[in-house]
């Protein structure tokens, strides 16, 4: 790749660029060891800088190492769905839906609070027939859900969920199967444990920022009120707010840097307390009044 740089270069004008790479008759792999220097590196690297972050999350899948050795594409960039800000992205469905076909305005907004519905869907192993459902939690946390046919969750991932739900205009609707309803019900008992669990599916995958700094700032509060210690007052406000709402996209990058760096519960307080303090921490939707 380096040598390919090195020609391929803007300002180049030859028209074609050939570039040839000679491989050992044994393999790169069982010559140079790559891989295993690579995981050498890595956990090098973490000694020094201090973390006990996992740079990849199972550290015994050497897939993932394989794939960053051939260079697949998006090896780093981590999972598509993690800190989905679902707010913006269901926003975005309504606008697309909304501009295509202007009377669906109209119509959604006279739909009454509870409604059921039924699509046709072809179950896949991934994607098995059950429930989909929405809920807005009595501290007003959205919440989805995905119930298979014996009542189990599907998926924790919200976006996936809500992407399950797509359907055209003209998709028919089908009659509800006769355990639809305890479906909705099991769907609605496990949103209702995770929202008081404090970790439900909207905060995100375990490794993920937002997730990660709720449980380690809610665990320091409750240190903290145990303790003779004043605690500082918008703290638990900034925690409750990383609970309701996305966060920033400034404000998750920063977090995931700090965390990864080894970054102290004392400082990442201060440091939430800062970002809140300055409108940089969550995408902070106001309450609609009755």
């Amino acid at each position: 790749m380096q040598r390919v740089g090195r020609v391929d270069r803007i300002g180049q004008q030859a028209p074609t660029i050939l570039c040839y790479s000679f491989l050992p008759a044994e393999g790169v792999e069982r010559v140079l060891h790559l891989r295993e220097r690579v995981r050498a590196r890595l956990q090098q690297n973490a000694e020094v800088v201090g973390t006990d972050e996992a740079f990849f999350e199972d550290e015994g899948d050497t897939q993932s190492f394989i794939d960053l050795y051939n260079e697949k594409a998006g090896i780093l960039d981590g999972e598509g769905e993690s800190e989905v800000d679902l707010a913006s992205q269901a926003y975005q469905i309504w606008k697309n839906a909304t501009d295509a076909s202007p009377k669906l305005k109209s119509i959604v907004e006279q739909l009454p609070n509870v409604v059921f519905s039924v699509r046709p869907h072809q179950a896949t192993p991934t994607a098995p027939e059950g429930a989909l459902v929405y809920m807005r939690t009595a501290d007003g946390n959205d919440a989805l859900a995905w119930i298979n046919r014996d009542g189990e969750s599907v998926t924790q991932s919200q976006l996936a969920i809500l992407r399950a739900a797509a359907c055209d205009l003209p998709t028919p609707a089908l009659p509800l199967p006769d355990d639809h309803h305890e479906l909705v019900r099991r769907g609605v008992e496990q949103m209702i444990a995770e929202a008081r669990q404090g970790s439900g599916g909207q905060l995100g995958r375990p490794s993920g920022a937002r997730l990660r700094t709720y449980e380690r700032l809610k665990h320091y509060v409750e240190r903290y009120q145990q303790s003779l210690f004043p605690l500082p007052p918008d703290l638990p406000k900034a925690v409750e707010d990383i609970y309701r709402y996305p966060l920033q996209a400034s404000a998750k990058e920063t977090l995931n840097r700090q965390l990864r760096s080894g970054i102290s519960d004392d400082q990442l307080a201060q440091l939430v307390l800062v970002l809140r303090a300055e409108n940089r921490l969550c995408h902070v939707q106001e309450e609609m009044q009755e």
